[in-house]
């Protein structure tokens, strides 16, 4: 870590972000250092109801510097593709599970494997129909997706 010649500016989610911290990214990024983030969600569900994620926070950046960010975590089409390359086995038996049609499920279908959206998040039924794709499978949560597999 160090704020002269870094390779990458990180970010992830905090609770210490502040103007000052912006202000030494952007300065930062255009140095030449690349913008990584550890996920794209803009939003993630807490106990006292939605609040900003790592896409929320990276936003300003972007913006700031007009350079887009790389996301390394999940969802990552690049990540699964090379799990399931890794794991020997085929993307038509693999799935990615996810509570979020605008990172999770578009993320397996670049990827090429199967999406299991759970409503159990941030994503609900009425949210579906909002994008241009679709989710091989819809399940109320988790405990529906465990059923299903146990009758398969």
């Amino acid at each position: 870590m160090n704020d002269c010649n870094p390779d990458y500016v990180v970010v992830g989610e905090t609770r210490s972000y502040g103007y000052e911290r912006i202000e030494r990214a952007v300065r930062l990024i255009e140095k030449g250092a690349r913008l990584i983030g550890t996920n794209p969600d803009l939003t993630g569900p807490t106990e006292n109801g939605i609040a900003p994620a790592t896409g929320s926070l990276i936003a300003p950046l972007e913006l700031a510097t007009g350079r887009k960010a790389y996301f390394i975590g999940k969802p990552n089409a690049l990540m699964m593709r090379r799990a399931v390359k890794r794991l020997g086995t085929m993307s038509r038996d693999t799935a990615i599970v996810g509570d979020r049609m605008d990172t999770d499920v578009i993320a397996g279908i670049e990827a090429e494997v199967d999406t299991v959206l759970v409503l159990s998040g941030v994503t609900s039924v009425k949210d579906i129909d909002c994008f241009a794709y679709r989710p091989n499978y819809v399940m109320r949560g988790l405990d529906e997706l465990a059923e299903a597999l146990l009758e398969a």
